[in-house]
């Protein structure tokens, strides 16, 4: 279970538009250091934005480290990367694909948090990529803006996430060195860069007031493949087991595995009102079919699911009993749950858990649509073909790697 801590200021954005004015406001305020860390890094209008202000911070002295992950941005366009190598960023493609790309099973361990702190004093942490709000790579233009979430934290998570982020590219920066020198060599370039961005106390200094507990309650949950496998579907266990009135889901890519489909089953029948806002627009087969057979038992429940068609949704956020929430970069599915590196906030605050609240009630009424169970009971055999084979594809190449779900 995360430890929360109080002493947070956190602000909500929604949407790309909010989010990219913060960080780009952010950042061009940066005085010693910026760390960002994305899925998807896309050179619109944009991503040209963010680009221009960390090239800006970079010539006038800034530390900038960048990191994207090789399947969500494969390859910065030639111009951009020797603009980012003249203005001193330092930048790095996380796992390229190479050749025969995601047929090696480890590939499919991806960067898909998204995750930025500048300066060691205010953070930002969702689901929203530097991607345009109304562009989508593999479907082209949007008439209505994506639905996502990030927030803007000040306070003592930040500490947390500029550890977690300089730690990372230590390891980068050595798996780099490790293929060009001896790996003594190697190990001793890690323990100076590590020295150098963590300093003696473990990283930059807090904040002023960051010491006070007044604020909200909030932790930062990581997942990884070595000691944090299980924290953030944790996270959510113990919030929906915890509830007494409310859960409101909203997931881009919903596939939970039994644990977390038994708990939100058992408290839709204990009258806790579930509802679950997921994606209503076909964007890739495997997410949006394989997720649809687990829909009928939690239908039969009492759940309530709402698919999301007025644009794509891609948000990860919850909130239960207007009391306790969660803003991040995690789906609900075996990608994200048993094999990315992800991050959210959790956050127990009663004024944010309502404001998220009013926004995911907005979404539903305004571009939702409510699954009447009956009509799910009696779809055609080809979309049940359909969703068997998409799950069954998904069950093998868990398989595969030796995980189950």
């Amino acid at each position: 279970m995360a430890f929360l801590r109080g002493g947070h200021q956190i602000e909500l954005l929604e949407g790309g538009a909010a989010y990219f004015a913060a960080l780009v406001d952010a950042v061009d305020r940066s005085r010693n250091e910026v760390r960002l860390e994305t899925y998807i890094f896309h050179l619109d209008p944009s991503g040209c934005r963010v680009a221009e202000a960390l090239e800006r911070a970079a010539l006038r002295g800034v530390q900038v480290f960048l990191t994207m992950d090789g399947v969500g941005t494969p390859a910065l366009p030639p111009p951009w990367a020797q603009r980012l190598d003249r203005s001193g960023v330092r930048w790095h493609i996380f796992s390229p694909l190479g050749r025969i790309g995601m047929l090696i099973p480890s590939r499919w361990r991806r960067l898909h948090r998204k995750l930025c702190v500048v300066d060691g004093q205010v953070a930002f942490c969702g689901g929203i990529n530097v991607l345009d709000d109304y562009v989508d790579p593999n479907h082209g233009p949007l008439t209505d803006p994506r639905l996502d979430f990030a927030v803007r934290v000040t306070g003592p998570l930040v500490q947390d996430a500029h550890r977690a982020m300089a730690r990372f590219w230590s390891r980068l920066q050595m798996a780099t060195e490790v293929q060009a020198r001896e790996f003594p060599a190697a190990w001793r370039g890690l323990q100076a860069s590590v020295r150098q961005v963590m300093g003696e106390r473990g990283g930059p200094a807090p904040m002023p007031g960051a010491a006070a507990r007044s604020g909200a309650r909030a932790a930062l949950v990581l997942r990884d493949n070595l000691r944090n496998r299980r924290k953030i579907e944790s996270a959510y266990l113990a919030a929906i087991e915890g509830a007494r009135t409310e859960i409101i889901v909203a997931n881009a890519y919903f596939l939970p595995g039994a644990r977390l489909r038994r708990s939100l089953v058992a408290a839709a029948r204990r009258g806790v009102r579930v509802r679950l806002l997921l994606q209503g627009r076909y964007e890739y087969f495997l997410q949006y079919h394989a997720s649809r057979p687990v829909y009928g038992a939690l239908l039969a429940a009492g759940v309530e699911i709402h698919e999301y068609a007025a644009s794509f949704l891609h948000a990860k956020v919850a909130v239960v009993d207007t009391r306790w929430a969660t803003v991040g970069s995690s789906n609900l599915d075996p990608l994200s749950l048993l094999l990315a590196r992800e991050a959210n906030v959790v956050v127990e605050d009663a004024g944010f858990a309502q404001g998220l609240r009013e926004r995911l009630e907005q979404a539903m009424h305004r571009g939702g649509r409510l699954l009447e169970p009956q009509a799910f009971a009696h779809r055609p055999w080809q979309q049940r073909f359909l969703e068997a084979l998409a799950l069954g594809v998904m069950r093998l190449g868990l398989l595969l790697i030796g995980r189950r779900y």
